[in-house]
């Protein structure tokens, strides 16, 4: 969704509420799946602004911008599967662990978010049934029905990082996140590595190993191989960016997808444990 779109969730195609999932159906023989956990900057009416500033909705803080159309467009691309949340962050962050202290946050970025600043336990668990559980479920149900079928997906997360961070320019124009399991994420660096120009970020600007994650309760548990796509926003913040963006990441995901060696399971050692431990 563009910086400028409504921050309005779609309406359902059925029921009172709107669905805050988005399913882009593809065939599960493609042996990926992609995801978009911070696709939409969209609050549901009735939650209304949450006490937040319209241009605080424009900002990283409400969702990644131009990952839902690097998402689509991959999609497209790959022929594959994607599912990508209609909902912002600043609701409920599906990318974090339901105990993270970040599933619902009242501060981001100097950003205070008043609506948030009172919930009760039971606030925060009516948000988890109502956005965070559907999406969930939806990426359960897409991994569990490749696998039934004999095809085990790699999983591809795609996200955005703002150009500058409290005030320091940020070298990279996109970045492989990755825990400990290599099979996929390496040759993406090595690929992207590959590019002429590109500055390339391997687990920057964020470290890939965080306990309860999409990728941590979704991929590892399995054993699926996967990699977090970060790329800087000011790249993508326009469609022509993103498609871009999305077609060179098909040339790379294809042939490694194709792989059955690499899509087949298999547990591999966790750094989100230790990390736990260190904190």
């Amino acid at each position: 969704m563009p910086a400028t779109a409504s921050r309005r969730m779609d309406p359902a195609p059925a029921g009172p509420l709107p669905h805050p999932v988005e399913i882009i159906p593809g065939p599960l023989s493609s042996g990926v799946l992609i995801l978009c956990d911070h696709a939409s900057n969209a609050v549901p009416q009735d939650l209304g602004d949450l006490g937040v500033p319209e241009s605080e909705f424009k900002r990283h803080i409400a969702y990644d911008i131009g990952a839902a159309d690097v998402t689509r467009c991959l999609a497209q691309r790959l022929g594959a599967p994607a599912i990508l949340t209609r909902f912002s962050r600043l609701i409920i962050d599906p990318n974090r662990g339901r105990d993270d202290p970040t599933l619902v946050m009242r501060l981001s970025d100097g950003a205070v978010v008043p609506g948030n600043a009172r919930l009760t336990e039971a606030d925060i668990q009516a948000r988890i049934e109502r956005f965070y559980d559907p999406y969930d479920a939806a990426v359960t149900a897409a991994i569990e029905a490749a696998m039934a079928a004999g095809h085990p997906p790699v999983i591809v997360t795609v996200h955005s990082f703002t150009p500058i961070w409290r005030g320091w320019p940020r070298p990279w124009h996109v970045g492989i996140l990755w825990d400990a399991d290599a099979r996929f994420a390496r040759p993406l660096l090595e690929g992207l590595s590959a590019e002429d120009g590109l500055v390339v970020g391997d687990n920057e600007p964020y470290d890939g190993a965080l306990a309860g994650d999409t990728v941590d309760r979704h991929a590892t548990v399995r054993g699926l191989a996967n990699a977090l796509i970060e790329i800087r926003q000011d790249l993508i913040a326009d469609r022509t960016g993103a498609a871009a963006w999305a077609e060179r990441f098909a040339r790379l995901i294809g042939p490694l997808a194709a792989r059955p060696d690499l899509r087949k399971p298999s547990l591999q050692p966790t750094r989100t444990r230790d990390r736990l431990r260190r904190h």
